[in-house]
């Protein structure tokens, strides 16, 4: 118990989980129950609002509802996920739906729970998902080990896609090309990991993370 204390109060106090449903009461009620667990939220009674504020900051963690006024919220889950941000989407439902569970897994949410809300499972969720979140898979003597890299929580979702993508050996233009956006681009980003990690270089970077 006492390491998932330190794990949350070290860790969660710069990730924002973002709560759309068309119920006002739930996204109070597990408002509060984030921030007492040290997060930041945001709260959406519509998809609209929660797409506005997509453009102004990504979230970390998503927690949605699979219908919001009477919308299907699953296209919207899939448009996040295409963004590739690393954020892990939990997704609400109203009654036990077995069918509408097994595609919202499909299309990409972590896990899909039911009202009333176990708020313990969530949480105990949302939690096991950033903790994975924390560790790379990074390449060792031909094979894969996941190691935990100090400082990892501090970069951005894009910066850890470009971390893996470096530790793996590929170049700005190899990473660039499989991200989409451009080598300068994927330079800037590795600056910023570099920085945030305490590497000298792109050497330095590699043995921090073969040897965490």
């Amino acid at each position: 118990m006492t390491a998932d204390i330190y794990y949350h109060n070290a860790f969660n106090k710069d990730r924002l989980i973002h709560i759309i449903d068309g119920d006002k009461g739930t996204c109070e009620a597990l408002g509060v129950l984030f921030r007492l667990e040290g997060f930041q939220t945001e709260t959406s009674q519509s998809i609209t609002h929660f797409l506005a504020k997509l453009d102004r900051r990504l979230p970390d963690v998503i927690v949605i509802n699979m219908q919001v006024d009477g919308e299907d919220t699953m296209p919207t889950v899939m448009r996040v996920k295409s963004m590739r941000t690393g954020a892990p989407v939990f997704m609400l439902a109203d009654s036990q739906n077995v069918g509408g569970a097994v595609e919202a897994m499909k299309a990409g949410a972590a896990d899909v729970i039911s009202k009333p809300i176990d708020t313990e499972k969530l949480v105990r969720a949302v939690r096991d998902a950033l903790r994975r979140d924390v560790h790379i898979g990074a390449v060792q003597t031909g094979y894969h080990r996941p190691v935990e890299v100090r400082g990892f929580n501090q970069l951005t979702p894009r910066e850890r896609e470009v971390l893996q993508l470096i530790t793996n050996g590929q170049s700005n233009k190899e990473a660039g090309r499989e991200l989409g956006i451009s080598p300068r681009t994927v330079e800037v980003h590795r600056s910023r990991v570099m920085e945030k990690l305490g590497a000298r270089n792109t050497a330095d970077l590699v043995r921090i993370v073969l040897t965490s």
